[in-house]
């Protein structure tokens, strides 16, 4: 008995230092063996994870966290009507910190609040966070940018445009993404195509609106000012926009709405005025969300691929810890692309 508690006191001070010196590696690789980093051959790794299970070496993240003067954990912060975006983002980054010591803490905030720096700041001190994703329109602010590095976390932000360097940023192709989709509309006839905007002060709804002009441009159409209805990224801004547009005469022959959510309150509001989709009108969304599948006609949209961008977010953060040396491997703009569903079709009447 005395044995065995003499040893599981020896194995209780093992360090990471001492599994290195065991396994002849350095610290850095048996971190990257722990954290499951890719940049290990077989033989390594097998020899490394064969000492920690002869050992029964558990990892201790409190002295880690001691002495980097951080903890294990990522901040996502964020001021967003889109609730699927945040949990797609989350799932992106959950993913990213399976099988690390790394663990995620969601914070919202009030973008308009005057305290809203100061709320960020402490959020980063208190948790003492290893690194924090921005997600939009929060991440178009340089001054939050400038409070991370200030405070020595790390950070990525999240945009529809470039907003920093490549190691501090993960960005989509809004702009070009929508000029496809809605020259799609335009192949199929239409050429009266409503536009249900974004929130104002997002830089994704003026890439997307930029995205919809630029199509519109292209191919000779004018744009009246009539046709643009504002949205909120919500369910309900959709149908109340929806409804100016139905109201127009002549109405429009197609609407791309700049989210899902949206969109689906077009199909929604079009239903409630016996407007038939896609005979009488075509619908086109953003995001490619599960409710593009889940009514009908199942919605075209434009697949953001917002998981895999909080993936790389997040990797691009933990990278140093898990033993990658600084270097930023994950890949920075990530392309959207138009998927059609049975929502388009070509005008009634040619």
């Amino acid at each position: 008995m005395a044995n065995k508690a003499q040893d599981e006191s020896v194995t209780a001070k093992l360090t990471i230092n001492d599994i290195a010196r065991m396994a002849g590696v350095s610290k850095k690789t048996v971190s990257r063996v722990i954290n499951r980093s890719p940049l290990l051959n077989a033989q390594t790794r097998e020899r490394v994870e064969a000492i920690i299970r002869e050992t029964n070496y558990v990892p201790n993240p409190q002295a880690r966290a001691l002495a980097l003067g951080r903890n294990f954990l990522i901040g996502m912060v964020y001021d967003n009507p889109n609730q699927q975006m945040i949990l797609s983002m989350q799932r992106g980054v959950l993913e990213a910190l399976h099988d690390t010591e790394f663990e995620l803490i969601v914070r919202p905030v009030d973008r308009g609040s005057a305290r809203v720096m100061d709320d960020i700041r402490g959020f980063i001190v208190r948790q003492r966070l290893y690194g924090v994703i921005i997600l939009p329109p929060l991440s178009e602010n340089d001054r939050l940018a400038q409070l991370c590095d200030n405070e020595g976390c790390r950070y990525v932000r999240v945009g529809s445009a470039v907003l920093d360097d490549n190691e501090h940023m993960v960005v989509s192709n809004d702009r070009d993404a929508v000029a496809e989709a809605v020259r799609h509309l335009i192949q199929q006839g239409h050429r009266r195509i409503g536009l249900i905007a974004g929130p104002h002060g997002f830089r994704s709804a003026k890439e997307r609106r930029d995205g919809f002009e630029l199509a519109l441009a292209e191919a000779g159409i004018s744009l009246p000012r009539s046709l643009i209805a504002d949205g909120q990224y919500t369910f309900e801004s959709g149908i109340s926009a929806s409804e100016s547009l139905f109201d127009l005469s002549p109405r429009p022959t197609a609407i791309f709405a700049s989210n899902d959510e949206m969109a689906a309150g077009v199909l929604y509001a079009a239903r409630l005025r016996g407007i038939q989709v896609p005979e009488e009108l075509s619908i086109i969304g953003f995001d490619d969300t599960p409710v593009t599948t889940r009514v009908w006609p199942p919605l075209s949209t434009v697949r953001w691929p917002i998981m895999a961008m909080g993936r790389a977010a997040a990797l691009k953060i933990i990278g140093v810890a898990i033993g990658e040396g600084g270097q930023v491997s994950e890949p920075s703009t990530f392309s959207s692309t138009l998927i059609r569903r049975a929502s388009v079709a070509p005008p009634s009447g040619g």
